[in-house]
Parts: structure tokens; C-alpha cells; sequence
């Protein structure tokens, strides 16, 4: 039981990797139309942020609004409640950052030349032009790395955060998907009961923290929800942040206790009299 986390220099072939090893072992393929589906069940108003925020990067004010807190909440809780069920491969979506520390996760990149990604470019999207096939490798790789620095304040392109880096114009597809087998079979052995309930633990936080932020009736503009000790489940979760009603406290630390039951946790809520500017867009 192990999990599979691509992230991907658009046109380097790290989707057709993912499918092919999805197959290959029989493990759930889970990507960007899945999770927009997923957003959907939650209410179509998300399905639409998420289709938004996947492709414009927010604004200084809506950085701080609770539509884009919400959707960057929501994918988070989407991803490591997929990353429970195991045998699974998780396309993007910040999967890498995700599940770092996490045992049983295999984190790899995909990467290839420029040449080489606009060849596959114009043959997988039916494109005759190269400058056309350019602009979009161009403008996808940016939206990703933009939104990777923007939630994770880390570079996409850093190779430390990833076990693996293939270049697929120096590997084909077949002699990755025997090392990534390989590694997998090893991951395997690593999912671990302690590595399962850290996991759960990070989906908990998710959780609790994705139902705080999809609610725009609470006035918080600053929320982090986490392991008090990372790697140590006894300590529980963090959970902090900044409001401005307090009449949103009780109900803010009920949701949290309400969806922890026996897990310790630590609240640390701060009050400020004045909203953000987000804040004032909303309240």
C-alpha cells in the first residue's frame, strides 16, 4: 500500500507516466478533473473557484478572501483523504508538499527539455504551430509554479523536494515506470500503523481547517491547522489563526471540537478589532 505523487514540467509526459503506472498496478489515478468533481459534490460554486483559481493567479485581496482560502483548503483535504485509501497516484495539486514525511509516499518529478515538450506539445494537443505550443508550456508552467510558491512558499522546480527527478528525454517512460515500480514496492513496506495515523492526523488537520475556511460567515484571516509535534501523533494537532468577531470564536472551537474528538488539541486564536482587507470584501 504505498502512494504516488507527479509533479510535472507541462509537456514532459509525468501524465502519461501516471496513468500508465495507475494501470500498470491497478492503483487510482486521481488528477484535476477528479478534484473539480469532488469540488462540485461540495457545491458547484467551488467547482467554479476551482476552475478560476487553477487558472488565474488571486490577487493581492483575494489571497486573504475565503473563496480562495476555501479552495486551497478543500484541494488540500481532498488530496490526503485520497492519500488514506493508498495505491493511489496523485497528479499536482501540491500532492509533493502534501505528503512530505510521509513514509509510504514515492514523490517524483517529471522534466524534460523545451524542444523536446513543444515536439509533445503539438502532438498530444494537435497543434501545428511551435510558438503556439511555447505559449502554453509557458503559461501552464508558471500558473503551477506560481500557486506552489504562493501555498507552500517553495519553489517547484527544487529538487530536494522531490525523491525523484526524471528527465524523459534521457529515460523512456518504460525504464521510469520499472524504478518507480521498484521504489513503490519498497514504499510499500514503509506503511507502517505509525505511518498511517500520521497520515490520518494530516488529514484531520485538513479537515478541520477546510471547514473553517469554506464558511464565509466566519471572519478568521489567518488560519493554520497542523501537527503540534510533525511526525509525533501523541501531541496532536496546532490549530491558530487571527478573527475579527468574536462571536465567531465559540463557533470556531466548536467545529475544531467537534471534528477532533479524543485528539489533543491546542487552540491559539487570536482577536484583531479591524478586518483585512479581504475580510471587508466579504463581511
Amino acid at each position: 500500500m504505498a502512494i504516488l505523487t507527479i509533479a510535472r514540467e507541462y509537456g514532459s509526459g509525468g501524465k502519461e507516466i501516471g496513468k500508465n503506472v495507475s494501470g500498470l498496478l491497478n492503483y487510482t489515478y486521481i488528477d484535476r478533473k477528479q478534484i473539480l468533481e469532488d469540488m462540485k459534490r461540495v457545491g458547484t460554486n467551488w467547482e467554479e473557484m476551482a476552475k478560476y483559481f487553477d487558472e488565474n493567479q488571486p490577487t493581492v485581496v483575494e489571497r486573504y478572501e475565503w473563496s480562495y482560502r476555501g479552495f486551497v483548503s478543500l484541494n488540500q483535504s481532498h488530496i490526503l483523504h485520497y492519500a488514506l485509501k493508498n495505491n493511489i497516484v496523485i497528479m499536482g495539486r501540491g500532492g509533493n508538499f502534501l505528503l512530505k514525511g510521509v513514509p509510504h509516499a514515492l514523490r517524483i518529478r517529471t522534466v524534460a527539455p523545451i524542444e523536446k515538450r513543444i515536439e509533445n506539445v503539438m502532438k498530444w494537443e494537435d497543434m501545428g504551430n511551435s510558438e503556439n505550443a511555447r505559449w502554453l508550456i509557458d503559461k501552464v508552467d508558471s500558473e503551477m509554479a506560481g500557486a506552489v510558491y504562493l501555498i507552500y512558499g517553495s519553489n517547484w522546480d527544487d529538487p530536494e523536494q522531490y525523491d525523484f527527478v526524471f528527465d524523459t528525454s534521457l529515460q523512456t517512460y518504460d525504464e521510469i515506470m520499472d524504478i518507480v515500480k521498484d521504489e513503490l514496492e519498497k514504499r510499500d513496506k514503509l506503511c507502517t500503523e505509525k505511518a498511517i495515523d500520521i497520515l490520518k492526523l494530516k488529514a484531520l488537520a485538513a479537515t478541520i481547517k477546510m471547514e473553517i475556511a469554506i464558511n464565509p460567515d466566519l471572519s478568521v484571516s489567518t488560519l493554520e491547522v497542523g501537527l503540534k509535534e510533525e511526525g509525533l501523533v501523541g501531541y496532536g494537532l496546532h490549530v491558530g489563526g487571527v478573527f475579527h468577531n468574536m462571536d465567531d470564536k465559540k463557533q470556531i472551537e466548536e467545529i475544531v471540537r467537534g471534528l477532533s474528538g479524543d485528539v489533543p488539541i491546542e487552540l491559539d486564536f487570536q482577536y484583531r478589532m479591524y478586518p483585512r482587507i479581504g475580510d471587508i470584501q466579504y463581511k
